[in-house]
């Protein structure tokens, strides 16, 4: 634990760098497994143990975004409604913090419809999981006879938010980027395997990408912004060849301190925070360690109630909790030296300014995450004379209306990217009423509902 904070010291930045792959990607051929046959049902991740915890050795052997597996699957809305879109499940190899070889996996979607340009481009969409079991990954989720679970609900209500992209001609890859552990809120974790998981579509020949030509973007809200902002930080060093052209997100979580300062006794989502330590244990043993050493028997009893649970009882769970209450520790837990450097991992901004341009936006009035956090991150990123960072704050909504306010507005900008629109360089902020009142906002919010309902009766997307 000593030499890993030292390292952290010494770099200023995550203690762990994984093997940097920097080779042109080539499509990669694979066995692909056919789809399961209607009305099989898919199984759980956990019963699934042969394509999301392949044999270790073969991991190791294989460098970050190669294909160890991949097979066809069926999508649905709320589990039932089948949707006409091409899509795949890949498995590849990814890294955790410490530099090790992991399994990951994630589900490629590409529309029947033509690209809006001469190729196709990419949109790397991190769900809202939020959560402690892999059985609630958007790989099981999203597939077609899964078992319905009205514990998860946030993966089918952004799952729309794919069908606008898919809708523009785009292909999506909607990594399960908490990992093998269901490490929510482990940021730099999801960011490696979010990185991996467009390596690993670029390489994948059925999607019919052109390799790392392949125009890419990111999306992310809340919990699922986590990993984007983190992996826009690391794309530059830790995935160089990735062509990334702009990263969305917002509800962040961009300093964890101030976010438990934040929710402690007063946020209706605490324990939605609470289950974020809880995850961060799952990757980083120092935490684990503390938590374990430190936590009292009622904070012990209440991680029992938290652990391998779905994001919406992670959230309805213990409002108003007291979580620096469940620690018996001389102080401040969250100022503990045992966890800084993890903690400094674990903040935006220390790892400097993201390469490729970056639309972020909150909402003032956000009930679980502090606004002050992500106003203190746009002034860090704008240090940078080459930093291109547009925000906006969303004046008439909370954390969740937020997010749907946003769609259209982040939908348009993130395919302006992909369909080669230039932003030069430079930092923009502003105060809107809502985002929805955008130009063309509302009029793209309702085309994609419509055509959404429209793929209901099996038009293909």
């Amino acid at each position: 634990m000593l030499a890993r904070a030292c390292m952290a010291v010494a770099a200023g930045v995550a203690v762990a760098t994984s093997p940097m792959v920097t080779k042109t990607a080539v499509a990669q051929e694979v066995p692909v497994q056919p789809a399961l046959p209607f009305p099989v049902p898919p199984a759980p991740p956990y019963l699934d143990a042969a394509f999301h915890r392949p044999d270790p050795a073969r991991v190791a052997a294989a460098e970050p975004g190669e294909i160890l597996a991949a097979r066809q699957v069926n999508l649905a809305n709320f589990w039932l409604i089948p949707l006409n879109v091409n899509a795949w499940q890949l498995s590849y190899r990814s890294t955790n913090t410490r530099g090790e070889p992991i399994a990951a996996v994630a589900t490629v979607a590409v529309p029947h419809r033509a690209a809006p340009t001469g190729q196709r481009g990419l949109v790397s969409f991190q769900f809202a999981e939020d959560s402690l079991s892999i059985n609630c990954a958007p790989s099981y989720t999203l597939q077609m006879g899964s078992l319905p679970n009205p514990l998860n609900p946030v993966i089918s209500a952004e799952f729309v938010q794919v069908q606008a992209m898919l809708q523009l001609g785009h292909a999506v890859i909607m990594p399960d980027h908490q990992g093998p552990n269901a490490a929510y809120a482990a940021g730099p974790l999801g960011g490696r395997i979010t990185l991996d998981g467009i390596r690993a579509a670029e390489r994948f020949e059925p999607a019919g990408l052109p390799g790392t030509d392949t125009r890419v973007t990111m999306w992310g809200y809340s919990g699922g912004a986590i990993p984007t902002a983190h992996a826009a930080e690391l794309q530059p060093e830790y995935a160089p060849e990735i062509d990334l052209v702009g990263t969305a997100a917002g509800g962040l979580l961009a300093d964890i301190r101030m976010t438990v300062d934040y929710n402690n006794t007063t946020s209706l989502v605490g324990g939605l925070v609470f289950g974020g330590l809880l995850g961060v244990a799952r990757e980083y043993p120092e935490v684990n360690e503390f938590l374990e050493r430190y936590m009292n028997p009622f904070g012990k009893a209440v991680r029992v109630v938290h652990e391998n649970q779905c994001v919406a009882l992670q959230g309805a769970a213990f409002p108003f909790i007291n979580l620096k209450g469940l620690f018996d520790y001389p102080g401040d837990p969250m100022r503990a030296p045992d966890v800084q450097a993890v903690l400094d991992e674990l903040t935006l901004g220390n790892r400097g300014t993201p390469k490729s341009p970056l639309f972020l936006f909150e909402s003032p009035f956000d009930e679980a995450m502090p606004i002050n956090a992500v106003n203190n991150l746009y002034d860090t990123y704008c240090r940078d004379d080459n930093a291109r960072v547009y925000y906006t704050r969303d004046l008439l909504s909370e954390h969740v209306i937020a997010d749907v306010t946003a769609t259209g507005a982040t939908a348009m900008w993130l395919n302006d990217r992909l369909t080669g629109v230039e932003i030069p360089v430079g930092c923009n902020n502003r105060d809107v009423l809502s985002t929805l009142l955008d130009p063309g906002s509302i009029q793209f919010v309702v085309n994609s509902l419509g055509q959404t309902l429209a793929s209901a009766l099996g038009i293909p997307v």
